[in-house]
């Protein structure tokens, strides 16, 4: 994806707070390819992040693409722990160099009670049996 001139901030780099968006826009890609896009207006049930993080290792700046992997780990009765790195892509289209990592616990909820509900099987079956 491209850095955007509106990401940096008055540092001259990425605003730390856009990462985050990185990361959403791949998780949510990777949510829709497993066909569990997040819709509480018309959906029972869905995955709710319920915490996330990120570490940030270099500095990004415009201009530049980035390309951030996905990762999913086993999941549990009704979270799962995704990851996500954030490499620069090179003048050669190759992602480079790490420049950030973060990552999202994911818990499956009814919306309406707002409670935990395990993962369903669908869903559980195209997630790792192990981690990474």
């Amino acid at each position: 994806m491209p850095i955007r001139w509106g990401d940096m901030d008055a540092m001259g780099h990425v605003n730390n707070t856009v990462y985050f968006r990185y990361i959403e826009s791949a998780r949510i890609a990777w949510l829709e390819q497993l066909g569990a896009l997040p819709d509480p207006a018309g959906a029972s049930e869905g995955p709710v992040i319920v915490n996330a993080h990120c570490s940030f290792l270099k500095q990004l700046t415009y201009p530049g693409e980035i390309e951030v992997s996905t990762f999913a780990g086993a999941p549990g009765r009704s979270s799962i722990e995704v990851s996500h790195e954030i490499r620069l892509v090179g003048a050669d289209g190759e992602a480079g160099a790490l420049h950030a990592e973060g990552g999202a616990k994911m818990v499956w909820v009814d919306f309406k009670a707002e409670k935990s509900r395990p993962w369903p099987e669908r869903l559980r079956a195209l997630l790792p049996a192990t981690g990474k």
